[in-house]
Order: C-alpha cells, then structure tokens, then sequence
C-alpha cells in the first residue's frame, strides 16, 4: 500500500533528496496518512543519519522541509503511508530509526512475527516509541549490523560468488560497512514472516542503500551516476527509462555506480555498471526493461484532478490497449505467452480472480468469453478464492486482472492456482510487476498510469484486454472463424471514438442534469453486461462521494431490493438495447416499476431508444454499441456522475479517505 523512494547520486547536493519528493508525489496514491524522508551524505566530514517526517499529506512535509531545509546529501529515502499497525501519528511515520539513531528504515508490507521481536527487543532494554511493526525491524537490523565482523584487511565480497562493494562503486568511501548492512539485511530478511519491502540507510554506508524485497513491490532505475529504488516505475520516471526487476526473497545494493542483486543465501544474481547489466545467465539480462510512457502523463495536464483527467484519456487506453494486436498473417496475438497454442486448446474452464473494479471488468468479461468460446467462466474475488478450496486442475486457465499487478489477494490466488496446477494469464498494465512475473502468460492494458485512487481508465482498458483474450481462445479452439474474428476487432476498433462521443457529451456537465441536493444513497440496476456496470457504478459512488450505493442485477429488484424503494430515491438504470427486445424490455418495466414508487430514475440508453423518456427524469445517451461491448460506454455518464457528486460535496476526488491505491497487504 504504502509508497517507498530511494535516490543516490554521485554529487553531494539537493538532487537525492529532491528526487525522493518528486517520486512521492508520484506515489502518494499509495497512502497519504504522512509522509517522510532521511538522508546521509557520503562525503560528509561526519556522515548522519537525518529524518524528517510529518502527519497528513505529502505537503505537509513539503512545508516543513521548505522552513527548516535538510542539508545536502547523496543518499535519500521516503515513504508515504498508508496505516496498518498503528494509528497516523508522527511516531509511526516512517522513516524508523534504530535505538542509537544511525540506522534509518522504510517499510511497505506487514511483518507478522514483530509482536515476538518486539517482546525479545525490550529483554535487551531496547524501547519501541511507535507501534509499527517497521521500528522493531529497525532495531534488528542495526544490532545485525553491529554484530557483523569489519573485514580485516582489504575489501571482501558480500557473499559468495559476488563482486564486492568496492568493485561495484570504486568511489564509495566507506564499502567496508556497507558490506556489514548488505550482511545484516540478508540475516534480518531470512528470519522475518510477512510480506515487506524494506530500505534502509545506516551512517556507517552513507553512499548506499540497502533493500530487500517478499511479496511486495519493488524496481531498480538505472542511469550513469545515480541510481533509483520504488514501489513503482512512477517513482523514477523522470530520472530514467530503464528499470530492473527485482525478484522474490532477493537483497539489492544500491550505490551511484551499480546495482548488486543477491538471492537469499547471499549469491550474487546479477549486478550493474551503469545501463549495463552482468547477470550469471542470459535470462537474468530481461529483468532489465524499458518504461514506456512520458513523464507529461503523470500530471494533470490542465484538469482539476488526476480522476477527471483519466476519465477523459479512456480513448486512449482503450485504443493502446487493442493497438497493433494482429501478427504478419492476421492472426490475434497477446503480449507475452510462456505456454503454447496446444495448452489453450486444451483449456477446459476460465477462472477470473480480482478484487474492485477489476473483478467488475472481469465480470463483464464472463459474458464475452462464454459467449464466443463456450466454456464455462467464473469471476472469484481473488482473496476469497484460495480459501474456499476451489475446483482447478491443469485444464483451468486463470485470469489474474489488476491495475498495479501487486495486489496481494490476487498474487496469493494465483500463486494457490498454480499450486494446483492452473495457467495463469495475467491482465495488467504495469510491466514487471509481480504478478506479470509470475504468469504464464500477460496482456498488458497500455493504459498509462493511474494516478487517482478510484479507477477509471484502468477499468475500461481492462474490459478492452478482456475482449482480446476472449477473442484469441475463440480463435486458437476453433471457436470463431478468422473473418468472425476480424469483424469483433474491427467492431472494438469502433469504440475509442463512441467513448470520445460520450465524454463529449457529458464531460463539460457541471451536473449532468442531475439535482445533487437531493441525492442521500443511490441504487444502480442492470442487466446481462449492465450489471457489473451497475455495481461499479455503486462502487465509483462510495468510493469518492462517501454516499451509500449499491448495484443490483435488475431481476433481483422484486426478490428484495425494492422495499428500499421511496419518494424522491435516486434510481440509476442501465437500459439493454433496443436491439435485444427481450432484455430491453424487462428493463423498461423495471423503470416503470420504480417510479411508481416514487423513485427519481437516470437512465443511460442508446441514441434513438425513446420509449424510456416517459419513465426517465433524465437519460444519459451513448451511442449505439455490440450488446458486449456495451460497458465501454455505459460506464462513462456513472464515472463523471460519482465526480461531480464527490466534487460537488467537496471532497478530494484523487485521494479518498482510507483508500490506496496499489492493495500490497491481504
């Protein structure tokens, strides 16, 4: 959940330290309940360790810094919060510093052993004065630390078959004790229980840091004299283009020179000079990748919030998303498949495990795949499915969907899949992200980044990935023939421009027709593919307008829902085309049903589907769509309403309250 930034350089200056804000700003989508940093520099005549850390947002340490400046430094880390052990308060902002000050520690994850530690540390007389589980992981790294012999007598590597500090960063000054923190971290990683990314600095290594990485996010940036470390790409962007995966369980050194990645028993992996990568085996060398998209996209570009901004860029992600998806003979191609044609062929069943808005893309998705594949498909949310001992065997395919692919629900669901035996394919839109790593097969959204905390553009570039994939097993089982499925590509090719109608239409709305006054608790209602529009309708509602919603399956209305029904409640309705009189009808009924109780009913239906108007106060148009691909436009009016209602009630529509953005817990 929690965004971490690490920066250090050659020069002894304001860059490291500046860097480290700017890749907070970039993360804070991460968590926003404080924010820190510290810093060392490696040249200094007495190099310290420097924290400063303050409750709220990100510009609350802004403030403090811009009063009371930090000085110069080469090495820096940050951390902005989300809360999990402890309460938002200055104690239990990070950084953490060990017992004697000289250690400084940033933490993204949950250690689940802490509460033991915590009790064996004040047996040793070593006071926590937080109640995070990060501080008691300080204080066991610089006792580690301190028990770590200095080399005597020249430089030694950190572990076998390892370059050592000295060659991987001849100007370190002090590659003795960085050698003893790379050691200590390695020890202190081994023994933890959970899942973290930890970074840590220590006065003794002042021209280093020292990370370690289970189950929770983590990338290298690369450049000649300076060198990164993030939870996300979005961190660095800006320094550089080239970022390295760091793996499971791995230990990573960071200095301006080089990068040094060891494995859990201390064995070098693979380290850097510079851009260029020395790994022990040729498939090491493609952790090394390229990120592929502009530092501009990362800021508002004009629009008062990132979320506006992202409703507005869908035509875009969707057209990235299908963009050049065709090989030199025709054929539908996904991105990255480790398994073959033959394994797809054999595929007997889909599982789709996600969590929010991308199990209700995964949702709309069911309908797609079973229509043009005809095998059965069940959507799980990914932290229910391994807990319900669910029916997978080598003939399942599960579909792992995710924006940031660090969500650890679905990294733990794939993970209890594969165990079983299942392929997955991974549908993401952050290359190099541990669950792209861990499948067998990814379709990247191309969707850019998302910066706001409620997902817009990510949800349709997913339902866009879901449709390409629906399309190649339909393809690859023999299930449509080639001119069936260049039509429903030529059909989706469609719908960047239908999408740009609709926002169009309603985007400059400062309403959309709608008396917000009115509005208390909204109910949403749809039907076949309608229905997970409803829900992420509801979900968009809560999510930044902290109004009740809920979405319902518009059959359902009669079997409970409609006892919420009174004078003056706001009804949403996702009406069929016109082109499935049966569905379309039902619906139409469904309208007539609720407001004769009273009900206010918005309506989105297609251009030229008058019969709604005498049940509607209001109907949102969109154009005429394919009756799948539908949710591509439906969605848009229920995303701009949940803006305006949000900012229309003041709120802060990029960063709700107790929300994240990237769920790196379970």
């Amino acid at each position: 959940m929690c965004g971490i930034v690490g920066a250090v350089g050659r020069e002894s200056g304001s860059e490291a330290l500046d860097t480290v804000l700017e890749g907070l700003s970039r993360l804070e989508y991460r968590g926003y309940d404080s924010a820190g940093v510290a810093i060392t520099d490696a040249y200094a005549a007495e190099p310290q360790i420097l924290v400063r850390k303050e409750v709220g947002k990100l510009s609350a340490l802004r403030n403090s810094l811009a009063e009371d400046p930090l000085p110069n430094a080469t090495t820096a880390i940050g951390h902005t919060r989300w809360a999990t052990h402890g309460g938002v308060t200055r104690e239990n902002a990070h950084p953490h510093r060990s017992w004697d000050g000289k250690l400084a520690l940033i933490h993204n994850g949950i250690i689940e052993n802490a509460d033991a530690y915590r009790a064996h540390l004040k047996t040793l007389d070593i006071k926590t004065v937080s109640e995070t589980d990060t501080e008691v992981v300080a204080h066991l790294l610089e006792r580690a630390f301190l028990a770590e012999p200095k080399p005597a007598g020249g430089e030694e590597p950190v572990g076998p078959e390892s370059v050592s500090i000295l060659e991987l960063d001849p100007e370190n000054p002090n590659p003795k004790d960085a050698t003893r923190l790379v050691r200590a971290m390695s020890r202190v990683a081994r023994d933890l229980e959970g899942s973290f990314t930890l970074l840590a600095i220590q006065e003794e290594a002042p021209g280093v840091i020292v990370a370690a990485r289970r189950s929770s996010p983590l990338v290298v940036g690369l450049a000649e004299d300076a060198n990164y470390l993030g939870s996300d790409v979005l961190a660095f962007a800006s320094q550089t283009h080239q970022a390295l995966e760091i793996g499971q369980d791995e230990v990573v050194v960071v200095t301006p020179s080089g990068v040094l990645v060891l494995d859990e028993t201390g064995t070098e992996i693979l380290h850097t000079r510079g851009l260029e990568v020395f790994a022990k085996t040729p498939a090491e060398k493609e952790r090394l990748f390229e990120i592929d998209f502009a530092t501009d996209r990362v800021t508002k570009e004009g629009f008062d919030t990132f979320m506006e901004k992202e409703i507005r860029e869908q035509p875009r992600a969707v057209a990235e998303t299908l963009k050049e998806r065709l090989d030199a003979k025709g054929a539908l191609t996904l991105d990255e498949l480790r398994i073959g044609a033959e394994t797809f062929r054999g595929i007997e069943s889909v599982i789709i495990v996600a969590c929010g808005t991308a199990a209700y893309a995964g949702q709309v998705a069911r309908y797609a795949i079973e229509h043009w594949c005809r095998i059965p498909c069940e959507v799980e949310l990914a932290h229910e499915f391994r807990y319900r001992d669910p029916v997978v065997s080598v003939r399942t395919l599960v579909v792992a969907i995710s924006q940031s692919g660090e969500t650890m629900d679905t990294i733990m669901a794939i993970r209890h899949a594969r165990e079983q035996g299942a392929r997955v394919l991974a549908i993401v839109n952050t290359p190099g992200s541990t669950i792209s790593r861990e499948a067998d097969a990814v379709l990247l959204t191309h969707a850019g980044p998302e910066i706001a905390v409620a997902s817009t553009k990510a949800f349709t570039a997913q339902i866009a990935a879901c449709y390409l994939l629906g399309l190649y097993l339909a393809q690859v089982r023999g299930n449509k023939y080639a001119d069936e499925i260049a039509d429903y590509l030529d059909r989706l090719s469609e719908m960047p421009a239908k999408i740009q109608t609709v926002l169009d239409r309603y985007a400059g709305s400062p309403d959309l027709g709608v008396d917000l006054e009115r509005i208390k608790s909204v109910i949403f209602l749809g039907r076949h593919v309608g229905y997970p529009v409803a829900m992420e309708g509801a979900l968009k509602l809560k999510e930044i307008a902290y109004l009740h919603a809920e979405g319902f399956a518009a059959g359902e209305l009669k079997h409970g829902p409609i006892a919420l029904i009174e004078e003056g409640q706001p009804v949403v309705i996702i009406v069929p085309t016109p082109r499935r009189p049966e569905l379309h009808r039902k619906v139409v009924s469904n309208i007539a049903e609720v407001r004769a109780r009273g009900a206010v009913t918005l309506v989105v239906a297609e251009d030229g589907d008058e019969s709604v108007n005498e049940f509607a106060e209001v109907v949102w148009r969109v154009p005429k769509t394919p009756t799948l691909m539908r949710p591509l436009v439906d969605v848009l009016p229920l995303q701009l309403f949940a803006l305006r209602m949000a900012g229309h009630l003041g709120f802060d529509v990029d960063q709700p309250r107790n929300l994240a953005k990237s769920v790196t817990v379970e």
